[in-house]
């Protein structure tokens, strides 16, 4: 799967120009300058500006700096998130300060503060919009989770632009981190056959890829085949690494696999998985249509893209 496949938060524009967080003359001016552009996250959902015509979907609420007002003079998280095709520097701006910011203050009326994955599901918006968002949401989580120091305990201060925090007693410096997943699809020794699984809680027959949390010490490959051994008892080799996927809900990179089982006698845990079974490679092609045995996951998943990738290139 190439790098300008359709995968959901993937694909970020944007240059990021990491030489320039370090740069606190240039960053100061930029957040003053008309010509950067700025977005308000309201309890980590973006504006949305209304569609310009009916057959449009929203567009992000880039704003200019004297749109946020007093706002902007405050102590609040504001992220350096790169520079546009236009070289326009992008911020993200948290104000979950605002008691109301939809009905009152200087968005009243703009829009709406959106959830993200609402938006993606939607499938209306530009996708490099939704990537630059994620970026956006992740890095704002970040620092609403990390204001003290793990250290210490004492508060941090954002630094580099909001790609660091440094903690004001002990200096200790702490950085963004994102979460390694791997989700895998694994297919029989014949090929005729993927195994899918559902969790308690999903809607009535809805079946996707396993996943679970690299852990510490583990390749890729060797997290694969851990998580299909617990999860459903299967025996793996041959690991295949497909695509990845940032998921800012808060902040990991699914990493998508197809992996070749040894074993088809299925063990499910009964803690993660409800229900694990190996479904005929036709009627996940039918599924994928729309009118197959079993629900799949949305497009915007990575668990839709291996599927996919199963039934065009295997």
């Amino acid at each position: 799967m190439t790098s300008d496949a359709p995968i959901m938060f993937a694909n970020n524009p944007l240059d990021r120009a990491g030489h320039l967080r370090n740069d606190p003359d240039w960053q100061k001016e930029q957040r003053q300058s008309e010509n950067s552009l700025f977005v308000p996250f309201w309890h980590l959902q973006p504006l949305a500006l209304p569609p310009i015509a009916a057959d449009e979907g929203p567009d992000i609420g880039w704003l200019p700096a004297s749109a946020f007002g007093a706002l902007m003079a405050q102590e609040r998280p504001i992220i350096f998130l790169g520079l546009n095709k236009r070289e326009k520097p992008l911020f993200a701006v948290d104000i979950s300060d605002l008691a109301d910011p939809e009905n009152s203050g200087p968005f009243a009326n703009m829009g709406k503060f959106e959830d993200l994955r609402a938006l993606a599901a939607r499938g209306d918006m530009s996708t490099g919009d939704l990537a630059i968002m994620a970026q956006a949401k992740a890095m704002l989580d970040w620092h609403l989770r990390h204001r003290y120091c793990a250290q210490c305990g004492e508060q941090t201060d954002l630094l580099e632009a909001g790609y660091k925090r440094q903690c004001k007693s002990c200096n200790t410096e702490h950085f963004p981190r994102t979460d390694p997943v791997v989700i895998m699809l694994t297919i029989d020794p014949e090929g005729d056959r993927c195994l899918v699984g559902r969790q308690p809680g999903w809607p009535a027959n809805m079946y996707s890829a396993l996943a679970g949390f690299v852990e510490p010490g583990e390749t890729i490959e060797q997290a694969v085949a851990r998580e299909m051994m617990e999860e459903a008892g299967i025996e793996v080799d041959d690991v295949h690494y497909v695509a990845t996927q940032p998921w800012p809900f808060p902040a990991s990179l699914m990493i998508g696999c197809i992996a070749t089982a040894r074993t088809t006698d299925i063990t499910i845990d009964g803690q993660e998985l409800e229900e694990a079974k190996w479904v005929l490679r036709s009627d996940i092609e039918k599924s994928l249509n729309g009118h197959g045995p079993i629900g799949v996951p949305p497009s915007m998943a990575i668990a839709h893209q291996l599927l996919v990738h199963y039934i065009q290139k295997m």
